[in-house]
């Protein structure tokens, strides 16, 4: 049976402290459905924070960023909504992997590769993330 939008959520302020708050979050998923295939959760995982890690770093007024995070599992996918507080943020999507050498703009292109939707769109309250990765998906 699906389980509905809202099941697990997170609120609060968009700063660094958080960011273990949401892996915390992201275990207890984990752990509340074992059907879960690791890889996907791991995945997962990986793109929320990168993201996560993105609003905390680059949102706007820096430290006044207010976030809402909902995840949920379906029995097609792991779905995770973020709402942010921040000004508008319009990131360019199918960006390159930088090289080796570089020391930011990985989060974007690696959350990108590793789920099968990533979006983000302005509403009259912030900016919405949405991030999907299907289950049973196989590997980037």
């Amino acid at each position: 049976m699906a389980r509905m939008a809202g099941d697990y959520s997170l609120d609060g302020f968009a700063v660094p402290p958080e960011l273990h708050r949401l892996h915390t979050l992201l275990e207890r998923v984990g752990a509340e459905h074992p059907e879960l295939d690791p890889m996907d959760l791991m995945l997962f995982e990986t793109a929320v924070i990168e993201i996560a890690n993105n609003v905390v770093e680059h949102g706007v007024p820096s430290g006044e960023v207010r976030w809402l995070f909902e995840v949920r599992v379906t029995d097609e996918a792991i779905v995770a909504d973020l709402h942010d507080s921040g000004q508008e943020f319009s990131p360019t999507f199918g960006e390159q992997m930088p090289g080796e050498d570089a020391e930011r703009g990985r989060g974007l292109p690696l959350a990108e590769a590793v789920l099968d939707e990533l979006e983000v769109n302005r509403t009259d309250e912030g900016n919405h993330w949405r991030m999907v990765r299907r289950r049973g998906h196989s590997a980037p």
